[in-house]
């Protein structure tokens, strides 16, 4: 009897023991300095996942590091994404980031003006998502929004342009509702409810603000561009505006011809009045504001001044002038 209730204290002795040693390793900090990036890939199992750590020099031991997961995670496993590890994280707290899933975020910038496959394209730059992956999601975000009275074909114009942080493991499907949730509350604070509630109203008013958003880049001419289109819609003239004739073309390589003029496209703006089917781009909310508030004026021409801003006209007279000074004589020098 006696040998036997020794023989469990030393047991439990040892066990403490051994406990000790375990809290110890996995507590102590790590060697390191800086930080590591760490990618835990989808459906990657917690022994993987401690295999890479430990070659990565994240964790001393791949072991400890499944060991102490085991013992802490309480079912749960390691979310997929990146993680930004600081290199002096004991073990226990590199368990800890990768439980909490507190993924690493990538800014990605969609600037004013960007097409759905510009867009597309920043994304895979960005390393977050391939542009096909976002592409198919946003194809699929219109068609959701179509069955709620959605007007148009695709999303172009409704991916809001600002800084977003996306983790690598969110879906493209995501992403995509994040911009166009961040579309909906920006276009609320812009533009009138009456407007913002009425679909075809609203996919009117962003097809204007698309061609506003690419016929200029300063910001005070807005107002004034919205307006040579808005009296021209008045007047029942062709709007003429070049993006939206580029906007059609299966290629573009920088120069538009007299020829690009004449391609057969609904967007083609030289060939049928009115406004297109659709944005021809993202715009940004000084585009939103001016297409829904053009500035006071009689302009139905501009012409570029080779300088990032344009001389407006009133008369086809002063326009050919304008034309022959800024675009013809310049060309020449």
């Amino acid at each position: 009897m006696k040998k036997s209730l020794a023989a469990i204290v030393i047991l439990v002795l040892s066990a403490g023991a051994i406990f000790a040693l375990f809290e110890v390793a996995v507590t102590r900090p790590g060697a390191g300095a800086g930080d590591v990036m760490f990618e835990a890939r989808k459906g990657e199992s917690t022994r993987s996942v401690a295999r890479n750590l430990e070659r990565q020099g994240v964790v001393p031991s791949a072991l400890l590091f499944e060991l102490e997961m085991r013992g802490c995670n309480r079912g749960q496993s390691v979310k997929a994404g990146e993680y930004l590890i600081p290199l002096d994280y004991s073990t226990r707290q590199v368990a800890e980031l990768l439980l909490s899933a507190r993924t690493w975020a990538r800014p990605v910038t969609i600037r004013e003006g960007l097409t759905v496959r510009e867009t597309a394209l920043e994304m895979e730059k960005a390393g977050i998502m391939s542009a096909s992956d976002f592409n198919e999601a946003a194809r699929g975000m219109a068609e959701r929004m179509r069955a709620d009275g959605f007007p148009g074909g695709t999303l172009e114009g409704y991916l809001f342009p600002d800084t977003y942080n996306f983790s690598k493991s969110i879906t493209p499907m995501a992403a995509v509702v994040v911009m166009v949730d961040t579309f909906r509350k920006k276009a609320a604070e812009t533009l009138p409810m009456e407007v913002v509630e009425d679909p075809v109203a609203l996919h009117r008013l962003v097809t204007m603000a698309s061609i506003i958003e690419k016929e200029t880049g300063a910001g005070f001419e807005r107002p004034l561009i919205s307006a040579v289109f808005h009296n021209r819609l008045k007047r029942g003239m062709l709007l003429q505006s070049d993006p939206t004739v580029i906007y059609s073309l299966p290629s573009f390589d920088g120069n538009i011809r007299k020829k690009d003029l004449s391609y057969d496209s609904p967007y083609n703006t030289y060939r049928y009045r009115g406004l297109p089917p659709g944005p021809i781009a993202n715009p940004g909310l000084e585009s939103l504001a001016a297409a829904w508030r053009p500035a006071d004026s009689d302009y139905i021409y501009f012409v570029s001044k080779n300088n990032g801003e344009h001389y407006f006209s009133e008369t086809l007279a002063e326009h050919n002038r304008a034309v022959i000074t800024f675009q013809i004589r310049r060309g020449r020098k």
